[in-house]
């Protein structure tokens, strides 16, 4: 939030140069490794710094996580994968184990890249895969990082707190040398392939839709159920089809919201399947989490019940039109809490599902009656 128009004006004058090279490559890099672990969300909205990498190396190689591999493969620009869950990242990880960590430096080295960029989101840091690189023979590295690197990184960039993650990593891509190619606009993407996969009719519903997604990857971001149900009643109400999504392990919750008058399709597809099912819809009905990421990469407007344990700013669905509800000034407010640390959630059990259905008529004309 700037205090006033000058300032507002140098910060965007700032972030848009923050996402060009300052000394532009002369020809194209070789194979670079790059890394983004954690979950689906951050995986997609890390797209459009991959995509400038891919656009000045010969070859790309993605590492990440257990819990991010099904959008890396919906991602442009990446031509090999390699899943491997990280214990400095995971949110419930595992010991480390000394074996698996020489397994996976040896995998690194059978890249042979040339170099790596390293992704990471703000609260993470790129030390410790940096430590691996180097045993693994990289021998340039770049990262963001406010620890002092010592010798583990080349390239140590620095970004002011409250960037979009989406130019958060532009901006490292741009720091490395990379940038995106005219005429591609910053925005998140998903393959080609992807997309023309989409036209297909499996899974997704016919006719007019509108999709609310209850779910979320952490409890404090999700919205109560009943919320959610009487949200479902009220966009039935006023003339809407809605269509509950969900993941396998949310088929209760679907059912729960969708009997108020939606069509439960929780668990019936995997995340291509979820991106054919938003593209179709007229609008998206969902908390700060993947799906909400995944619509902004398919162009889809987004009601965002967006709580607020991080930045809005950061973590909003990026560059599509979007409607924020929720309680903005609430007690959880920047404490990336993961349980809502506040009893009742009010941050989201409160918002009004009048409110909801007046946001999806400003993001879309109501359906014909």
């Amino acid at each position: 939030v700037a205090p006033d128009l000058p300032t507002a004006v140098d910060e965007i004058l700032r972030r848009a140069r923050a996402v060009r090279p300052a000394v532009p490559r002369v020809g194209r890099a070789g194979t670079v490794l790059v890394v983004r672990s954690d979950s689906i969300g951050d995986v997609l909205v890390t797209g459009p710094g991959i995509r400038a990498v891919a656009a000045g190396a010969q070859r790309v190689v993605l590492l990440c996580g257990p819990r991010g591999r099904a959008a890396a493969e919906l991602l442009p620009g990446v031509d090999e994968l390699i899943e491997w869950p990280l214990p400095w990242i995971d949110g419930s990880p595992a010991p480390v184990d000394p074996a698996d960590m020489r397994a996976l430096t040896g995998r690194l080295a059978q890249v042979g890249a040339d170099e790596a960029v390293v992704f990471t989101s703000y609260h993470q840091s790129p030390l410790p895969i940096a430590l691996l690189l180097r045993m693994a023979g990289v021998p340039r590295i770049s990262a963001i990082s406010d620890d002092y690197p010592g010798s583990l990184l080349d390239i140590r960039h620095r970004v002011p707190v409250g960037v979009p993650e989406p130019e958060r990593a532009l901006s490292l891509a741009a720091a490395a040398g990379f940038a995106l190619p005219p005429g591609d606009e910053p925005t998140l993407r998903l393959r080609d392939a992807a997309t023309v996969a989409l036209s297909g009719t499996g899974g997704a519903p016919a006719g007019d839709y509108v999709v609310v997604h209850p779910g979320s990857s952490v409890p404090a971001r999700a919205c109560p159920a009943q919320r959610c149900a009487d949200i479902v009643a009220a966009l039935v109400t006023h003339g809407h089809q809605v269509v509950v999504t969900g993941g396998p392990d949310e088929r209760d919750l679907t059912a729960q919201v969708a009997a108020a008058g939606g069509t439960d399709l929780g668990g019936t597809v995997d995340l291509a399947g979820l991106a054919r099912i938003l593209a179709g819809a007229r609008c998206v009905v969902v908390g700060n989490t993947g799906p909400a990421h995944l619509a902004a990469a398919l162009g889809v407007p987004v009601v965002s019940l967006f709580a607020p344990t991080v930045p809005f700013g950061q973590w909003g669905p990026y560059r599509v039109p979007t409607v924020r509800l929720g309680d903005a000034g609430a007690a959880c407010r920047d404490t990336r809490a993961a349980v809502c640390p506040v009893a009742g959630h009010p941050c989201l059990s409160a918002v009004d599902p009048a409110d909801v259905v007046a946001a999806v008529r400003v993001l879309a004309p109501d359906p014909p009656r």
